[in-house]
């Protein structure tokens, strides 16, 4: 299987992408067939701007995107049902994700730091929004948490300054410390 590079440049890859961190590649289409994203793939990858993930893809690792500060937008496939650790921190200039129904989980400090993301729905069969999930999303104004959640977790929404309204569903039974604390002051 060959990965697209920069819209130019082909490389062979394996059933799980790897070793792409701080690599300085702006842009990647990953073929389809690949089945996993390996942990910190694409750490620090300051420069990338855009990816294509095929249905193939069923597990994207911890830290996969971590530090990607030009990602601006992604979809992530119906085949991946957990965003897992830190898998887009600090993406600074995401704007736009899309999670698919498939997702039931979202994992500790998924989003933390994506401090261009302004909206965000959460899917109907999540169950658990992590510990600092969302926190320091600084441009979050708006988001949807389904009947589905039953747990949002310490500091999910810590420091996100401009979210002026929240639902919370009666299915949810455990917040956690300090979930919406530190410059929520719309609340």
């Amino acid at each position: 299987m060959k990965a697209i590079i920069n819209n130019e440049v082909e490389i062979e890859v394996g059933e799980t992408i790897t070793g792409f961190c701080d690599s300085g590649i702006t842009s990647i289409i990953i073929p389809n067939g690949v089945t996993a994203i390996g942990n910190g793939a694409f750490k620090w990858c300051d420069s990338l701007k855009e990816i294509t993930i095929p249905d193939s893809v069923t597990v994207i690792r911890d830290s996969a995107f971590y530090g990607c500060e030009s990602l601006e937008k992604i979809n992530i496939p119906d085949s991946v049902t957990e965003i897992r650790d830190h898998v887009f921190y600090r993406c600074k200039s995401l704007k736009e994700i899309n999670i698919p129904d498939s997702v039931t989980v979202i994992r500790d400090h998924a989003f933390c730091g994506c401090k261009s993301l302004e909206k965000i729905t959460i899917p109907d069969g999540v169950t658990v929004i992590g510990n600092g999930a969302f926190e320091w999303c600084e441009s979050l104004k708006e988001i949807n948490i389904p009947d589905s959640v039953s747990k949002i977790g310490s500091c999910a929404f810590y420091g996100c300054e401009s979210l002026k309204e929240i639902t919370i569903p009666d299915s949810v039974t455990e917040i956690g410390d300090h979930a919406f604390y530190d410059e929520c002051d719309f609340l």
